[in-house]
């Protein structure tokens, strides 16, 4: 909305992310980028319903107990974005028209409609920079202690999509770069007759991508990104159900 306060978030907001096992020791980092569904409160609801704001087009859902549970098995530091993916996305770059959307699955974003540059340049400070400037600094202090990372991005997709509907369980994505962790992990998965798996599938990481290209490509990491089915992970056991198939894949393929 044009106008938009400089200071978007207010002192009753939460914080853009949070790290969960902080101190993790393994290999792996995990991240989410579309975990949060937050609004700032001077957002009020960018004009949307309560069921639009719980749905696939506002947060992954299901990522952020998935991600929780992960870290735990994994032992591995969990960073997660507490703010919803229509405030701003955070697996866009800040310079793209997308980085805020107007629609999204057939639902216009009244909230979204009318930004001048000072409020998308307030989105991008409040939340977006602080998000990716804790992801490199992590990445940073590891490098310095000598300790190895494998970047694992969670998101969860739709079951259904413009009348499509989608057979996979999981997808693992990947594009440039260290490409062969991600590999190892769609062979490890694909030998669980019983789900499909997708191969850069729901979607294909491309040039659209963020997180993965900005802060694993330049430092020659081993990535992954895995889209799991919403429907599989909404609830607690489906969460923990879906931690222990990806922590016994990841594994397996970083070995």
């Amino acid at each position: 909305m044009a106008g938009e306060a400089a200071i978007l978030l207010g002192p009753d907001d939460p914080a853009p992310f949070v790290i969960d096992n902080a101190g993790g020791r393994s290999p792996f980092l995990l991240i989410g980028d579309h975990a949060g569904a937050a609004i700032p409160a001077v957002l009020g609801d960018l004009g949307l319903t309560a069921a639009d704001r719980a749905r696939h087009i506002a947060v992954d859902i299901g990522t952020r107990g998935l991600g929780r549970e992960l870290a735990r098995l994994l032992d591995a530091p969990f960073i997660h974005q507490t703010y919803s993916r229509l405030v701003i996305d955070c697996n866009r770059d800040p310079g793209h028209e997308d980085v805020i959307a107007i629609q999204s699955d057939g639902t216009s974003i009244m909230g979204n409609g009318a930004l001048d540059d000072a409020a998308r340049q307030a989105r991008i400070a409040a939340i977006h920079t602080p998000y990716h400037v804790a992801i490199s600094a992590m990445l940073d202090a590891r490098q310095a202690a000598g300790t190895e990372t494998i970047l694992l991005s969670l998101h969860s997709f739709t079951p259904k999509l413009n009348d499509f509907i989608r057979p996979w369980h999981v997808g693992v994505l990947h594009w440039l770069g260290r490409t062969d962790f991600a590999i190892a992990m769609v062979a490890q998965l694909q030998a669980d007759k019983a789900i499909c798996v997708g191969d850069n599938a729901p979607y294909r990481m491309d040039a659209t991508d963020y997180t993965a290209p900005l802060h694993a490509f330049p430092r020659n990491l081993r990535y992954a990104e895995i889209e799991i089915r919403q429907d599989l992970i909404s609830d607690h056991d489906g969460q923990a159900h879906w931690a222990g198939k990806i922590q016994k894949a990841a594994t397996s393929a970083w070995r």
